[in-house]
């Protein structure tokens, strides 16, 4: 195929712009270019730490900390000298008779029990109840400073008067002291010097559940991480990892500048033929249109600057990212055989440019294809959600079989709940596709479906006016559908198209024979007019039919089905009456249609069908036979007449819309059952 000069500009200044982006926006640092896999042998050569880093904390290990630090309360008490000085004044006034000796030994034994500390025997009362309450370990506040101390190293009150009745018995076990301190009131004079603090508890568990420190360790310059061979265990990929975030982060490159960017440069360059060629190969017609092209590459930018920026800023959420909606925007305005090689190379900045890049090309590139195919399924109102449901399944698959294969993996289930919101968020970024409609001046596809509804009003008032018309437009429409089919051509706008494209007939329905009336004797609209004026009344349908699309406000696309549906070809039948007449063969012009002649595969078949299907209600014979020479004579005919010129159909294609419309007039014509009569 070749380029003719003055259609570079239009196909590749654009390409240059999307080059120039995608420089732009590409990451400024090199990429961690090592790939590891746990229970992997290293494949590179021994790997040793260029810089100081510390050994981050996978997902887990934080989550467990953090529940660990949540399980238990570690409550915290006051120590409180007045509770002391008021014991110890109380145990040097108090009776103890004939042992009132022993009264200096036992003021000295309750205060190193006081030292120590004593809380009450009662379990501390939180909003949250007690039981979670640590009986390890306490925080002791003495002084303004909080320290924590095992909680077996203090006393409960019970503990203090036993162990005050154990010291004193060492050395007088001829007492009953127990008797002696109960009589004298010694054991109401201890009481806690330990006051629960609520408050502070509270607050202090809080502080430690929320700060969990993100750091297990430090790794040294010139200290070796992973030798040539060695299996990556779990402990040597969390170093890996923590290594290749610090390396990414501030140290991604120590090279020359000038071979980064022209890295860059060739890879942009890489990225842009690959999208060139994946349109070239598919549908180069699109390359003429601009409005789709220039759709088609804002739709890759998109993606591609997306990659870049959630590599750049944001790495932890990129599986939020909803990248699946790019073959959606696709889908509205493409075939299938263009919109995956395009969506394929959307997706390669990701691919290139991510940290698990692979990782997440094949989820989004598995969860983009099957959405082409559900969606039209799902397209209508809360199916959406179901499609979004669906397109999260086949996410979720991916995303299993990779952990599958890189056990221990942090951060599970945070990303399938990103993978969740990611796949909900389809259905709230789809409606863009209607603005995108009005932008580019497109039609999607479910725009086409809604025109090709009949109940709307434009059909409606088709079918009241022209009744006879609009029954050959569903003929016409059905037909065309199933021809459209076997040439891969674009099946919901032949449909709308061949339902519009007879609209001009509408102004003077009786001027067209389908909506004659059948009543014998009745009128006919051509008696008493010449050849001439009849032809232009039948041709004037053309024009008629495109203003009253104007005045709709009926896309181009569906327009141009009816400049194109009759060509610049001639209404065969007054024309030859003209000629039998004794017209002048030089004086034709009235004769033939003013339009222009097909140039699309949808375009070709809506021509070839509303002339057959107009044609085959002349047919006397309905075989096989006759069939096939009625639709070779249409279409050499039209071949004849140099309607397909600049059309993009090929011969093959043209010998397949052949062969299904034979065996479509087969259906239709075949022959019936007669059914036999009752004898009386």
């Amino acid at each position: 195929m070749r380029i003719s000069m003055h259609r570079i500009p239009r196909r590749f200044f654009p390409l240059a712009l999307v080059f120039a982006v995608l420089v732009l926006f590409m990451p400024r640092t090199a990429k961690f270019n090592y790939d590891y896999r746990k229970g992997s042998p290293w494949p590179y050569e021994t790997l040793v730490s260029q810089f100081d880093f510390p050994v981050l904390k996978t997902e887990e290990q934080m989550m467990e900390e953090r529940e660990q630090a949540g399980a238990a309360i570690v409550p915290y008490y006051r120590y409180s000298e007045e509770v002391v000085a008021q014991a110890v004044k109380a145990a040097q006034g108090l009776d103890l008779g004939r042992y009132n000796s022993l009264r200096p030994t036992i003021v000295a034994r309750l205060g190193d029990i006081y030292s120590k500390g004593v809380i009450s025997d009662a379990k501390v009362k939180l909003d949250r109840g007690s039981a979670d309450v640590s009986q390890e370990v306490i925080y002791i506040q003495r002084n303004k400073r909080a320290t924590r101390y095992p909680r077996s190293e203090v006393y409960k009150v019970s503990d203090a008067r036993s162990q005050l009745v154990a010291q004193m018995a060492r050395t007088h076990p001829d007492i009953n002291l127990d008797s002696l301190f109960k009589r004298s009131g010694l054991y109401d004079v201890i009481v806690p010097n330990l006051v629960f603090d609520k408050a502070m508890t509270e607050l202090g568990h809080a502080e430690s559940a929320d700060y969990i420190s993100p750091t297990s360790g430090y790794v040294n310059a010139e200290q070796k991480i992973v030798s040539k061979g060695e299996i990556v265990t779990p402990e040597i990929a969390q170093i890996l990892d923590s290594y290749k975030a610090e390396y990414n982060k501030a140290f991604g490159y120590d090279g020359p500048r000038v071979l980064l960017y022209l890295g860059n440069l060739l890879i942009a360059l890489a990225l842009v033929v690959i999208l060139y060629f994946s349109v070239y190969y598919t549908n180069p017609g699109i390359f003429e249109d601009r409005n789709r092209y220039f759709y088609l590459l804002t739709l890759f930018l998109m993606a591609a600057v997306a990659a870049f920026l959630f590599e750049r800023t944001a790495p932890n959420l990129v599986f939020l990212a909803p990248f699946s909606i790019t073959a959606l925007y696709l889908l509205a305005f493409f075939q299938k055989r263009v919109v995956l090689p395009v969506y394929i190379v959307s997706l390669l900045p990701l691919l290139i440019f991510s940290g698990n890049g692979v990782e997440l090309f094949v989820m989004f590139l598995a969860a983009g294809v099957v959405t082409m195919e559900t969606f039209p399924h799902f397209s209508r109102g809360w199916l959406q959600f179901v499609n979004a449901l669906i397109v999260f399944a086949v996410q979720l698959v991916v995303f299993i079989g990779f952990r599958l294969i890189d056990a221990g993996s942090s951060a599970v289930f945070l990303n399938i709940l990103q993978l969740f919101i990611g796949s909900m968020l389809l259905v709230a970024l789809y409606p863009i596709i209607y603005l995108f409609e009005r932008i580019f001046n497109l039609v999607s596809t479910t725009r086409l479906i809604e025109l090709a509804d009949t109940n709307n009003k434009l059909l409606q008032e088709l079918s009241a006016k022209a009744p006879g018309t609009f029954q050959h437009c569903l003929q016409v429409m059905n037909m065309a559908d199933a021809v459209a089919r076997s040439v891969d051509a674009n099946v919901p706008l032949v449909r709308a198209g061949a339902l519009y494209h007879d609209l001009g007939k509408m102004r003077n329905p009786l001027c067209f024979v389908e909506n004659e009336s059948s009543t014998p004797g009745a009128a006919k609209y051509h008696d008493g007019k010449t050849a001439k004026e009849s032809a232009r009344d039948i041709i004037r349908h053309v024009t008629d039919g495109m203003e009253i699309a104007r005045a709709h406000n009926l896309p181009a696309v569906l327009q141009d089905f009816i400049w194109t549906h009759h060509g610049s070809s001639a209404t065969a039948y007054f024309l030859n009456q003209y000629l039998n007449e004794g017209g002048d063969p030089a004086d034709t012009a009235d004769f033939y249609y003013p339009g222009r002649k097909p140039t699309t595969k949808e375009q070709v078949i809506l021509m070839l069908c509303d002339s057959i299907e107009a044609a085959s209600r002349s047919l006397k014979e309905f075989t096989p036979s006759a069939f096939d020479k009625f639709v070779e004579g249409i279409v050499a005919g039209k071949e004849k007449a140099g309607q397909f010129e600049e059309a993009d159909i090929t011969v093959k294609e043209l010998n397949t819309v052949k062969t299904v419309l034979k065996t479509y007039l087969q259906q239709i014509y075949h022959e019936r059952v007669e059914y036999p009569k009752r004898k009386r």
